[in-house]
């Protein structure tokens, strides 16, 4: 990778998390919950959502690999936009929409750029468009990667609020759950990120038409 695939990868990155979180505010909005207006984190300005470790450190270190011609599966996060589930309009099912909201926007984005793909392949493989069709390819990739890991059943992923609303879990579990679920979150990462891979693999082919059985 070089560093202007770098420089692209790390924008989409940060453009990508912040509208996913900024659809997670904007939901709780419409639902009935002020409190991400109120802290200003209803906004594109990619700098009140920035997280040190997530959008900065996390991506830099995943990153070295490619930077030295390896192989890389580089994402983040950004800082997560406060919003009070007593507030919401729906209390049963309110965290969850809240919760499918940023995913559903990385979804959102990944069919954008892979419709774009479809219909203009020689953004692909013109020498002369590489640089589009590079921020195509990475919008759809790196997107699909957000919406997926996002949707994991583990706290504070958006999944786990999925999680909570489908299943009538006690508070004991729920607390359990969410007071572990960094060390969790930590051990999927490491020993169970690969029970992800064919999923983000099937929906990057079945959106771009594109193979990316090599890649990943």
């Amino acid at each position: 990778m070089d560093i202007v695939s770098f420089v692209i990868f790390i924008s989409v990155l940060i453009f990508s998390v912040v509208l996913h979180e900024v659809s997670h505010g904007a939901v709780a909005y419409k639902l009935g919950d002020n409190t991400a207006k109120m802290m200003g984190r209803l906004t594109l300005n990619p700098l009140p959502h920035i997280d040190l470790l997530g959008s900065i450190i996390v991506p830099l270190v995943m990153a070295i690999p490619a930077l030295f011609g390896g192989p890389a599966i580089i994402f983040g996060w950004a800082k997560p936009v406060p919003y009070n589930p007593y507030n919401l309009r729906y209390k049963k099912w309110g965290p969850a929409l809240v919760g499918i909201a940023g995913p559903a926007t990385n979804i959102s984005l990944a069919v954008v750029a892979g419709l774009l793909i479809r219909l203009f392949p020689q953004v692909i493989y013109d020498p002369n468009l590489l640089g589009a069709g590079l921020v195509l390819f990475v919008v759809a990739y790196l997107n699909i990667i957000l919406a997926i890991f996002n949707l994991v059943p583990i706290p504070p992923l958006d999944g786990s609020k999925l999680l909570f609303s489908l299943f009538p879990l006690s508070a004991q579990t729920k607390y359990f759950l969410e007071r572990n679920g960094f060390l969790f979150l930590l051990l999927f990462i490491f020993f169970g990120f690969q029970l992800i891979v064919p999923i983000i693999r099937f929906l990057f082919t079945f959106i771009t038409g594109i193979d990316i059985s090599a890649a990943l």
